[in-house]
């Protein structure tokens, strides 16, 4: 099939895919609230999402999920201390814990950036796991298995990212396994 595009930064002639696969890809929907969620268990190939929230997954289950892959996602910053770790999360990504829906609505960067200003250092401490303690790593890990995700997915928020591959590596999956065997 050829496709045409023509849009305001750039033209596409011809545009084709020589090498497809022999199955279509996978389509995971994300959802946060319940009509999302009944949507991604009736269209999606599987189900996203970054709360742990069992709930959320049973509904996916109910309508039309029932034996479809779940992926769960969160976001943490490791840093040699607490402190340092709560800078960085807010100075990268403060819009992570603006309230309600706000995030999906701003139309700019211009209005992410006023926004984020409602977010305080301690929205950020009270919400991720930060810093070199790995019990809230593990508890959080454990919110999501707990609430039936098949996989999950960790992001680190800053630029060391091999002290946080070092740290998980020996401290939070040592504590994950320890307790999975010890629970």
């Amino acid at each position: 099939m050829t496709r045409f595009h023509h849009g305001t930064h750039y033209t596409v002639e011809n545009a084709r895919i020589y090498t497809l696969p022999d199955e279509p890809v996978p389509i995971y929907v994300s959802g946060f609230g319940p009509k999302a969620v009944q949507l991604a268990g009736r269209i999606g190939d599987g189900f996203i999402c970054t709360m742990p929230d069992a709930d959320l997954l049973r509904t996916f289950r109910e309508t039309g999920g029932a034996d479809k892959p779940t992926q769960a996602g969160m976001k943490v910053c490791y840093a040699p201390t607490e402190v340092q770790a709560v800078a960085t999360a807010y100075r990268i990504w403060p819009n992570e814990h603006l309230p309600g829906e706000l995030a999906q609505v701003l139309p700019t960067p211009r209005h992410f950036e006023q926004a984020a200003e409602l977010v305080t250092p301690e929205m950020v401490a009270d919400a991720l796991p930060c810093g070199p303690d790995p019990d809230p790593y593990i508890e959080a890990v454990h919110s999501y298995v707990d609430a039936g995700f098949d996989e999950i997915y960790v992001q680190q928020i800053g630029p060391d990212q091999d002290a946080f591959f070092d740290f998980w590596q020996h401290k939070v999956q040592v504590g994950i396994g320890a307790a999975r065997v010890s629970g």
